[in-house]
């Protein structure tokens, strides 16, 4: 039986326009994919918005590399807004490239119909999925929030949805969830970068012999140094990376810091690696410069600003702790896999992925979510220590690199093909 793979890789966004956490890791699995002497061709395919709206062009970007340039209209049912190049445009692209196996890692901006036009190019492709949220269970952008309180959802609840989007009935979300799942049909095989989403989709119905763990994979590099300390100093800098928006929480610690007593702030620096400010609601803009503005002037806060990839290894070796305060269920951030990578212990919300990530007292500790005051406990224990940063420090395990993560898709393929073949035989 011929083990060779021409693998597909689709994501909802090309890291040259979004720099997003799901986005990396599609595209630095297609480029660990094509390193595989078992992968005989590997592609990406990224949807992008180039200021012309959906025009349901597929371009070439780079050798090996297209751009989509595909919307969704109906967010409620994820349909895509460019309907005619499904089945012109993008069969063709699969006809040509003649994949073995799409390894997809969103339907956001794409819609859900493309799983469907694979499968009628050719049956026997195999549809992977890297499932990076929950957006199959909850409509609110796949948070599992309340909208307009951001209260925490445990489980599904039709009735809750409605009360979230009164435009909807409950009958409404039952037809969503049948609609998602008669699409989630066409996948061979689920991933989940953690075991805490995994349960979640076993519980909204997915089987759970379907849907196996493989955290997204992280760069081969050698831990960072601890930052040389001064006379009498401890480690008291700590950073925040990635997004800014309602859900990631810098609000939290930003309202801890400025609710510490100014003797204990004074020993404490917190630097704000991050982007997208503009971008959120004006009156999270506001909350965020009211906040910030008085604990910058004061030295506290140094708004640092956004980053490329290449630039974090330099970030992270001047700070000594990483803060993740998101107050949503965070499937697997990217952001604990590098300073677990970097050799930084961390600060984490006691929720989702962020708990099972980080090991409390071991590789960092986890903090209360949404409470401003744990986090100013945290933040001030954390501030005052030395040896114990070096114990966290050198109990930070490497994740899985890219090679593996690679590796490890592989073999679940090979196996998922091997019991395909048995079955046909038999």
């Amino acid at each position: 039986m011929n083990t060779s793979q021409r693998i597909l890789v689709m994501a909802h966004a090309h890291p040259d326009f979004s720099l997003g956490g799901g986005e990396l890791a599609a595209y630095q699995l297609f480029k660990a994919y094509r390193e595989q002497p078992d992968v005989e061709e590997a592609w990406f395919l990224g949807r992008a918005d180039r200021g012309r709206g959906a025009s349901g062009a597929i371009t070439l970007r780079r050798s090996n590399e297209y751009l989509w340039e595909q919307a969704v209209h109906d967010w409620h049912l994820m349909k895509a807004a460019h309907q005619d190049s499904l089945t012109t445009w993008f069969a063709d692209l699969i006809r040509g490239l003649k994949p073995t196996v799409v390894h997809t890692h969103h339907y956001a901006h794409l819609g859900l119909e493309y799983l469907r036009v694979i499968k009628q190019v050719d049956p026997s492709i195999r549809i992977v999925m890297t499932l990076h949220e929950y957006m199959a269970i909850c409509s609110n952008n796949g948070q599992m929030v309340k909208a307009g309180s951001s209260k925490l959802c445990s489980r599904e609840s039709f009735d809750e949805c409605s009360k979230c989007f009164p435009s909807k009935t409950p009958e409404d979300f039952w037809l969503r969830k049948q609609y998602f799942q008669r699409h989630f049909e066409f996948i061979d095989q689920f991933i989940a970068p953690s075991e805490f989403l995994r349960q979640r989709y076993i519980d909204w119905g997915l089987d759970p012999e379907q849907i196996v763990v493989i955290e997204n994979g992280q760069a081969d590099e050698a831990p960072l140094p601890p930052r040389p300390l001064k006379e009498g100093e401890t480690r008291n800098r700590f950073a925040f990376f990635g997004q800014i928006n309602p859900f990631k929480g810098l609000d939290v610690v930003l309202e801890a810091l400025t609710e510490m007593p100014k003797a204990d702030r004074q020993n404490i620096v917190l630097e704000v690696h991050g982007a997208n400010l503009e971008w959120q609601p004006q009156e999270f803009q506001d909350k965020i410069e009211k906040l910030r503005a008085p604990l910058i002037k004061r030295g506290v806060v140094q708004w640092v600003g956004p980053y490329q990839p290449e630039e974090l290894r330099a970030r992270m070796a001047a700070v000594d702790w990483v803060v993740v305060p998101s107050i949503w269920w965070e499937n697997s951030p990217m952001v604990i896999q590098e300073a677990m990578v970097h050799g930084r212990p961390l600060l984490v919300s006691d929720i989702g992925g962020m708990r099972e990530k980080v090991k409390e007292g071991v590789t960092g500790f986890r903090v209360a979510a949404r409470s401003a005051l744990a986090w100013t406990t945290s933040l001030k224990t954390a501030s005052n220590m030395t040896s114990e940063w070096d114990s966290l420090r050198m109990n930070t395990h490497r994740p899985i690199e890219h090679t593996a993560c690679a590796r490890a898709h592989l073999a679940l393929l090979h196996q998922n093909r091997a019991n395909r073949h048995e079955r046909v035989s038999a």
